[in-house]
């Protein structure tokens, strides 16, 4: 993840550390003064000081008590003129309070961070340490600037231990000289933690360290109204906000169905005026950095930039299987006092119930993806008629961001459809549901075959009783927000608000082909379900795979096409042994699917007797597609020929449709193959060429045919 910063400007000025300096050179010019007597010699004069250690500076460190300081510095008026600069600093006194730092441990920050605003510390600090390779504060520095003996010494050790707030919250390390082997503390140099330090000093932007895979947004702009969530959720996060206190630490766990997790983050970000940290740590995983120091980095990022943190894809991490974020981890959230949304796509995991607000982001409803759709087209100044829009917001369940992809790819596809022709760059209604046909699917992939719809209403040869069963299932799919939502029927559903229905007929009566005239009248996607990888031999496998199957075509937003369905959908058997017991169980556990399946499914089958009653009673439609009579035979081979097809004049179609009785798959073989035997001879196809093609489709079967020419 790519960070984007913003020029800020932190809470105060780095005066106060140049103020703070100034008090540490009065400390450090006592401290040289005092060098030069207990040293013996004069500071600066001797050109090879440091570099080796004569008899008479073996014999002073005698003189002086065991653990006592080297020289006196006057600390007391520095920690005195100390005290008083920090509570003149807003930044230096909020670091102080966030992290319960001692006067002390602020005195040591400073010592340690001088060198980072100027050179010349290192000079001072190689002299008072007598050793020019030293140029870095020492524990043993900072203990002989700010103790007046050597028990103050001895005290003061503890605050350079692991449990003290310098080194338990990261702020300050330790680091052993690479030259010695395990060095004693006193001889181990302080190294300021360039997070700190780049906050001390007023410096822009994230942490070099959370760079790779965080994105600091410093002025969020969405507000909780904007978003496409209920009213009553969006008063539910301003409460949380305004009950909350700085000092408090509050984690909400966002169970985000909609991807709106990091809109929500913006917007209570906006609500309390804060700026939002988002930190992706399944990258910092991936980059194999280690989470417990990077969730310690990131908080006290956040305290610095007056952060909300968000954690997407927080539940990934905490699975059984990955484990990632252990308790220490978790601690470290749960002890931060600030904001933290934790957002996943499934369902709380239970490391983290304990002191977390649970909150589910649904999916925008009809409505509220109306509104959403039509507020993104205005801002693009797109004009769609509402009938349009209202056809893409009902039968694209959408979130937010496929909203958002799906209108910037129609942009992207007309700009290069009208650069390639002189076509007009005005947007149809097609424009849309391509792009978003384009942003569903992949779920599927693996589990379904696509069909690519060739057929229309034209194409197709049924009774009119059949035809207008499928065109009101077109316009029940058209219409569902209305009656559902508008006219209230969705309250009187909690089951079947789904559309199903069920094409019974012998194979070739066209059922598949009149899924494809469904879904290319309604432009959606069609997907045939490959029965072989549902059906298992092993107890549990099928009900697992068919939860696959609907929890993928929920979001795909596609139609789903099972074909030879008694195969799967048969009727439950009287229970003999195990088998017959787990076999009925799949069939109950299809049962309860397809009643919560919201979709649209299409259910094929040659024989409508195999099928479950129970099964039949949840469809909400059966087409029956009979064996054609002479009627329909006629059309079916009068629409088996493309416009452009060279044809003889002397066909003799109603003959065709009298003697061969053949169901509609097969007249499209014989036209198929009547074709490829006329264009293999450079003729136009003649009614030699049916009667040879007639033939060999009766051959396929095992039957002979011969025309009766009257």
């Amino acid at each position: 993840m790519i960070a984007q910063i913003t020029p800020f400007a932190p809470p105060t000025n780095i005066t106060d550390i140049l103020i703070a300096l100034r008090s540490l050179d009065h400390l450090l010019q006592n401290a040289i003064a005092q060098a030069k007597i207990a040293n013996g010699t004069e500071p600066f004069t001797d050109p090879y000081r440091g570099l080796y250690v004569t008899q008479d500076q073996a014999a002073l460190s005698l003189e002086r008590e065991p653990g006592e300081p080297s020289w006196q510095a006057n600390s007391s008026n520095f920690l005195l003129e100390m005290d008083e600069v920090i509570q003149n600093s807003v930044t230096l006194a909020q670091l102080q309070k966030d992290y319960q730092l001692s006067n002390f441990d602020m005195t040591v920050i400073l010592i340690a961070i001088a060198p980072e605003i100027d050179l010349r510390y290192e000079r001072i600090y190689a002299y008072l340490q007598d050793d020019v390779t030293r140029k870095r504060p020492t524990v043993e520095l900072a203990l002989n600037l700010l103790c007046s003996d050597a028990a103050n010494k001895l005290h003061y050790r503890h605050r350079f231990t692991a449990d003290a707030p310098l080194i338990r919250h990261g702020i300050l390390q330790i680091i052993a000289d690479a030259n010695q082997i395990q060095p004693p503390l006193l001889a181990q140099y302080l190294k300021l933690d360039p997070q700190i330090t780049q906050y001390l000093t007023n410096t822009p932007g994230l942490d070099d360290r959370l760079h790779p895979f965080s994105q600091l947004l410093i002025q969020p702009t969405l507000t909780l109204e904007q978003l496409p969530i209920p009213a009553d959720l969006q008063q539910t996060l301003k409460t949380l906000g305004d009950r909350y206190f700085p000092s408090q630490s509050l984690l909400i766990y966002l169970q985000d169905q909609a991807g709106l997790g990091s809109r929500v983050a913006e917007a209570m970000a906006q609500s309390l005026n804060r700026s939002l940290l988002t930190v992706d740590l399944r990258v910092a995983h991936r980059s194999n950095v280690d989470l417990e120091s990077t969730l310690r980095l990131l908080c006290r990022e956040a305290r610095s930039q007056n952060a909300i943190v968000y954690l997407p894809g927080i539940d990934e991490l905490c699975n059984a299987e990955s484990s990632l974020l252990n308790s220490r981890c978790l601690e470290i959230l749960q002890a931060y006092s600030g904001i933290t949304l934790l957002a996943g796509a499934s369902l709380m995991p239970p490391a983290l119930s304990a002191q977390t607000v649970s909150i589910t982001l649904p999916l925008p409803d009809f409505a509220q993806r109306q509104i959403y759709w039509q507020t993104r087209l205005d801002e693009r100044k797109i004009s769609l008629p509402p009938e349009a829009v209202r056809a893409l917001s009902d039968r694209f369940r959408f979130t937010p961001d496929q909203i958002d992809r799906t209108i910037a790819l129609t942009c992207h596809n007309a700009l290069h459809r009208t650069l390639r022709s002189d076509l007009s760059p005005d947007f149809v209604i097609s424009d849309f549901f391509t792009a978003a046909r384009q942003q569903t699917g992949q779920e599927l992939q693996g589990l379904a075959n696509k069909l690519t719809p060739h057929y229309t209403w034209n194409d197709i040869v049924l009774s009119e009783e059949a035809l207008n069963q499928l065109q009101e299932i077109c316009d029940q799919v058209k219409y569902r927000s209305i009656v559902l939502g508008q006219w209230g029927f969705e309250r009187k559903l909690s089951l079947g608000k789904g559309t199903s229905m069920l094409f019974c007929g012998p194979p070739g009566t066209g059922k598949t082909m009149a899924a494809e005239v469904i879904a290319t009248d309604l432009q959606l996607d069609l997907y045939r379900i490959d029965l072989s990888q549902i059906v298992s031999k092993y107890i549990g496998e099928t009900e697992k795979n068919l939860d696959r199957i609907f929890t993928a075509a929920d979001r795909a937003n596609a139609i789903l096409f099972f074909d030879e369905a008694d195969a799967l959908f048969g009727k439950r058997s009287e229970v003999k042994d195990s088998h017959d017991r787990y076999a009925n169980l799949e069939v109950g556990y299809l049962l309860q699917k397809m009643e919560e399946y919201t979709g649209i499914s299409v259910l094929a089958t040659n024989l409508r007797q195999n099928m479950d009653e129970a099964f039949l009673r949840r469809i909400q439609a059966i087409v029956e597609f009979p064996f054609p009579d002479e009627a329909a035979r006629y059309h079916l081979w009068k629409v088996a020929f493309p416009p452009e097809t060279p044809l003889d004049p002397a066909i003799d179609f109603e003959l065709l449709a009298r003697e061969v009785r053949l169901a509609g798959g097969n007249i499209k073989n014989i036209a198929l193959a009547a074709a490829f035997s006329a264009a293999s001879a450079g003729e136009v196809i003649g009614m030699a060429h049916l009667l040879k093609a007639t033939r060999q489709e009766h051959q396929k079967s095992g039957r002979t045919w011969e025309v009766r020419l009257e």
